[in-house]
């Protein structure tokens, strides 16, 4: 079926405020390159539209009632924030669910080393990578690291024009002979992904007296200790903001659209609603969804569910179980993440008809999976005439789409893990050129369809 470019429809002021709204996005990747640092904005956001933490509520004995406004961080990695409705929470809750995590490269714990007069960190690559496209290109540090007493040096090294970068180098093209034979996969290791992090000896040492001089400069700017790399996070991303791409600055390459081009409209389709809703409405932010969502931070834990009790007890004055499971049963959601954009440089991979076109909208995918729809969500024929409804009457350009071609791919989100609770789920985002590269590209005019989308549900969506 033939879907419109979505930039013919957004004129005027509309395109105003497209523009606008990509440009308020640009800066939230730009200050987001880590899920930490994602949850940090995304509580700002939320104190500056009026939630409130949750945990508070709880300890101060607070009955939340319809309008109330109520966020929890969990673990400082993933966020959540919630309008109270006013039917009750057993009629479910509309609900919006991103992810904030991105491939990297992670810093190992013992990672400092020197070989050959050049200090290096050894690393671990995390979520699904080409390890060859990070190699030979301005990398930042952002992170923490933890004391022994417990207390945080924050790291953002490279983003500032005046600070350093870092380095993972690659193998010149005049002795690369052997290299270029290797499968694509081979052609970097991941043992090879150390990232260059000093080369100036420290005076008066002899013996790994580049190593010793990278530790003064942690002892010096940070104060930190060596050991204490042993309890820090450390990850290592593309230094520099978004840009604008096109001459007609249509598009914006940058670090970690997959899947914060989905989690800020999310976020701020809550932030920006307007009066008591009819039912609860919720925004997810999570963790770990690149590696499986496991973890104590990810969606395949119950970090999200605990914190639905805790909202349930606050709203019905005591817990029941069997409401909790009531409406986590009758909730509605969008998996907010995103589709592979069809590359016409890369067409054979693709299903046409069934691929998600650049500036066409936002996309859903019934199904994610790999395969015979293994791993897959699926969502229900009735859910997605439902949400065709809600597209339809509030005027959002969309689009359907697949994962690539039948056994030629695929990839998850974490809709399946939401829907064994018994709730509707189909996956809502935009497509992506360039997926898990560290430089990403996304259409304007699909970030702004993701938007409307994202109100559209939480005002629209119902009960079925």
């Amino acid at each position: 079926m033939y879907r419109k470019n979505a930039w013919t429809c957004n004129t005027g002021d509309e395109r105003t405020a497209l523009m606008a709204f990509a440009e308020h996005y640009k800066d939230f990747l730009a200050r987001g390159k880590t899920e930490r640092e994602c949850a940090a904005q995304a509580e700002e956001i939320a104190r500056r539209a009026g939630f409130m933490p949750l945990e508070e509520a709880v300890q101060e004995g607070v009955r939340l009632k319809p309008g109330d406004r109520v966020f929890s961080n969990w673990m400082g990695k993933s966020f959540m924030a919630f309008i109270i409705g006013s039917r009750p929470l057993e009629d479910g809750m509309n609900i919006l669910g991103a992810h904030i995590d991105s491939p990297r490269t992670d810093v190992k714990q013992n990672p400092l080393y020197e070989d050959e007069e050049i200090a290096y960190f050894d690393t671990h690559y995390y979520g699904g990578i080409k390890k060859y496209q990070w190699v030979a290109l301005p990398l930042a540090l952002h992170g923490v690291i933890v004391r022994r007493d417990g207390s945080k040096a924050v790291v953002a090294i490279g983003e500032d024009p005046a600070d350093p970068v870092f380095y993972i180098s690659d193998l010149l093209i005049h002795l690369a002979q052997d290299q270029m034979a290797k499968p694509a996969r081979e052609v970097i290791e991941g043992e090879a992904l150390n990232l260059i992090v000093g080369g100036m000896p420290l005076e008066g040492e002899e013996k790994d007296a580049v190593k010793a001089n990278v530790l003064r400069l942690l002892k010096e700017k940070l104060d930190v200790e060596e050991e204490d790399l042993l309890s820090a996070e450390l990850e290592v991303v593309p230094a520099g903001a978004p840009r604008d791409v096109g001459f007609d600055r249509s598009m914006i390459a940058g670090y970690g659209h997959d899947d914060r081009v989905c989690a800020y409209p999310s976020l701020m389709a809550l932030a920006d609603y307007e009066g008591v809703p009819e039912y609860t409405l919720c925004a997810i932010l999570t963790d770990k969804e690149e590696i499986g969502s496991v973890g104590a931070t990810g969606m395949a834990s119950h970090y999200f569910e605990n914190t639905v009790a805790e909202l349930y007890g606050a709203w019905a004055g005591e817990y029941s179980e069997l409401g909790l499971r009531r409406a986590l049963r009758a909730s509605r959601m969008l998996s907010s993440d995103v589709s592979a954009g069809f590359d016409p440089n890369f067409a054979s991979v693709f299903e046409k008809k069934n691929a998600a076109l650049m500036g066409r909208g936002v996309c859903f995918n019934k199904f994610t999976g790999r395969g015979g729809k293994g791993g897959s969500n699926d969502a229900n024929a009735e859910f997605v005439a439902e949400v065709r409804r809600i597209m339809d009457e509030a005027g959002v350009d969309f689009q359907t789409a697949e994962l690539g071609r039948v056994d030629v791919g695929g990839g998850g989100t974490i809709a399946y893990m939401c829907s064994k609770y018994g709730m509707n789920v189909i996956d809502a985002g935009i497509a992506v050129l360039s997926m898990h590269a560290p430089w990403e590209l996304v259409s304007k005019a699909d970030l702004w369809e993701a938007y409307k989308c994202y109100c559209a549900f939480l005002r629209g969506a119902r009960k079925l």
